[in-house]
């Protein structure tokens, strides 16, 4: 267990378990054994499809990672737990990792999730005897990896931000209150993930109109400060590598939306459009897409006919 007295500094004592060892799992799984963490466990659900959980076993041991058959596992006699599952997964992983962990151990729940799901993690953890401490990460996090900026909420926040800061993370506590720091991360994602979806609906029809062109230089002339023809590839290229990810965290947004007593148009259409294209994805339609191909080359794989109902 995390003494607070000397959080941070015997960093070489520390067992960190992460739940979730999909890509933002692998990246500060990896980080924390180069950080000279004692043990790294992680467990992820996907494990259990001999199929899908092939390249998690054969990276595991390169990272210095220890793979657990179990939650339970993963977590048993860890010093601090870390939750980086997809969105829908958030109050699942809490309700797995909880009933092992030992008391006073912290959890840090890292998922884009609403802020009333976030407070349901944090009971189900807290009357277990654990520490719950949710973060917003506010932004990609593969440029930074484990400096990504973070945002801490919860009672328990402060008492976890030395340790994180010696594990090398960049947290900064914002709130004592839990949901607070989920609640900015989704209204953040309405913007972000819906200029994604934006993007993608207009050049697609500009593209099939044989107008993008005049398109883009209307928006450049527009939006001098922004280069759409950079961004648009951008955009594109991350829906298509994580748009079931991206789905998942917008209906999570369309619900923090709901809870304050609006109805989510935007955020449910914004889910929409991204688990459209997560659905073409998976169907194998942008397999053979070169990866600097630009948006361009993406958009004309989606066929005229027969894509339009995922």
């Amino acid at each position: 267990m995390i003494d607070e007295q000397s959080a941070g500094i015997a960093v070489g004592n520390l067992h960190v378990a992460l739940i979730g060892y999909g890509e933002v799992g692998g990246i500060f799984g990896r980080a924390l054994a180069a950080r000279g963490v004692a043990r790294v466990t992680a467990y992820d659900i996907l494990l259990r499809d001999c199929a899908r959980s092939a390249a998690m076993r054969e990276r595991a041991p390169r990272d210095r990672v220890v793979l657990a058959e179990t939650a339970a596992a993963a977590v048993d006699d860890a010093d601090l737990v870390i939750s980086a599952v997809t969105a829908s997964a958030t109050h699942a992983a809490a309700a797995s990792a909880a009933p092992a962990m030992r008391r006073g151990v912290f959890l840090l729940d890292i998922n884009s999730a609403s802020p009333r799901t976030k407070e349901d993690g944090g009971a189900l953890v807290n009357a277990a005897g654990g520490r719950y401490v949710e973060s917003a990460v506010m932004t990609s996090v593969p440029p930074y990896g484990i400096k990504v900026p973070m945002l801490l909420g919860g009672p328990d926040a402060a008492a976890l931000a030395p340790t994180l800061a010696a594990l090398g993370f960049s947290a900064n506590v914002a709130s004592e209150k839990l949901g607070v720091v989920s609640a900015i991360k989704m209204c953040r994602s309405v913007v972000i993930k819906g200029m994604e979806a934006i993007v993608i609906e207009s050049f697609l029809a500009a593209r099939r109109y044989g107008v993008e062109n005049e398109v883009l230089a209307s928006l450049a002339e527009t939006f001098p400060g922004l280069d759409w023809e950079k961004n648009g590839s951008y955009f594109w290229s991350r829906v298509v590598q994580h748009g079931k990810r991206r789905a998942e965290e917008m209906r999570e947004a369309a619900a923090t939306v709901r809870e304050i007593g609006l109805e989510p148009f935007m955020a449910s259409a914004i889910a929409d459009r991204q688990a459209w294209v997560a659905a073409l994805a998976a169907a194998g339609v942008f397999a053979d897409a070169p990866k600097e191909g630009g948006w361009r080359n993406l958009a004309d794989r989606i066929a005229r006919d027969g894509q339009e109902t995922g």
